[in-house]
């Protein structure tokens, strides 16, 4: 049934598979992914493996299969499954995936499964490419336009940043995580610190891009000096609405202990 809705999309907009540069395929299963290759068109039946072998299936080669992560990265969402490709296409043909940006994507093709008996092979391009340039001007404009100054917060990773150059090794024996603040203030601009304490001598960053965090911490700008010095405590926070919470709790609550461990050493310096 696969092979039929490609067969027919292709007839439809008189695309070929060759014109593909990126694909979200329903890999329920490792299996799955290998026979979608052949009824897509991808390759020539019983060609799947070498298609892999030749590296054409992802970054660097003719197709990037499934830059999203795929169903298995997701925990195969059952309803989920084809809104995430759907979203993960659009993004890639404007340009927004960020680190799994496909380089030049023009056309996107869309594989779906289900139960009873269902399959939807879809293709995806830029509806407006003119415009594209301008929007991506724009969001770099708006982008640059956060500075750490804008923050109360940003005296506060000053200081932290302190501490790590004295005694990064120290800290990040104790640490030994990451950790990223989303800080919103009275503005409405967000800024973004990373505290990488991981390996080596730590260090923080601002901005998007960093390490993928541990445990992610949303919270407003005039409350992260508390928060910081374990004055904030994060559950009763975390209910009032005024913090929230994405990744390992038991880091969270670690990250509190630590900072009430270091409240007097942060304090003393500001």
């Amino acid at each position: 049934m696969s092979k039929a809705a490609a067969e027919k999309v292709y007839a439809s907009t008189g695309a070929s598979p060759q014109d593909v540069d990126v694909v979200e395929l329903h890999d329920c299963f490792s299996a799955n992914e290998l026979i979608t290759y052949e009824a897509l068109g991808m390759c020539a039946p019983g060609k799947a493996g070498e298609l892999i072998d030749s590296g054409n299936n992802t970054y660097g080669g003719k197709y990037v299969v499934n830059p999203s992560g795929g169903l298995i990265s997701k925990g195969h969402p059952l309803g989920a499954t084809g809104i995430a490709q759907c979203a993960e296409l659009c993004w890639q043909l404007r340009g927004e995936a960020g680190r799994r940006q496909v380089s030049g994507a023009k056309l996107a093709l869309q594989h779906n499964i289900g139960l009873g008996g269902a399959a939807v092979v879809g293709l995806y391009r830029h509806g407006f490419p003119q415009f594209q340039k301008n929007l991506i001007e724009a969001r770099a404009v708006t982008a640059d336009s956060v500075k750490p100054e804008d923050f109360e917060a940003h005296i506060y990773f000053g200081e932290l940043q302190r501490m790590i150059d004295e005694d990064g090794e120290d800290y990040v024996n104790q640490v030994k995580s990451i950790y990223r603040f989303k800080i919103k203030n009275k503005n409405g601009k967000e800024g973004i610190w990373t505290v990488d304490a991981k390996s080596g001598k730590g260090k923080i960053i601002f901005g998007p891009d960093g390490p993928t965090p541990v445990v992610t911490f949303t919270v407003n700008d005039e409350d992260i000096g508390d928060f910081v010095t374990g004055k904030l405590d994060p559950q009763k926070a975390y209910f009032q609405g005024r913090l929230k919470i994405a990744g390992s709790i038991a880091q969270a609550i670690r990250l509190k202990d630590l900072a009430i461990k270091h409240k007097n050493t942060i304090l003393s310096k500001l």
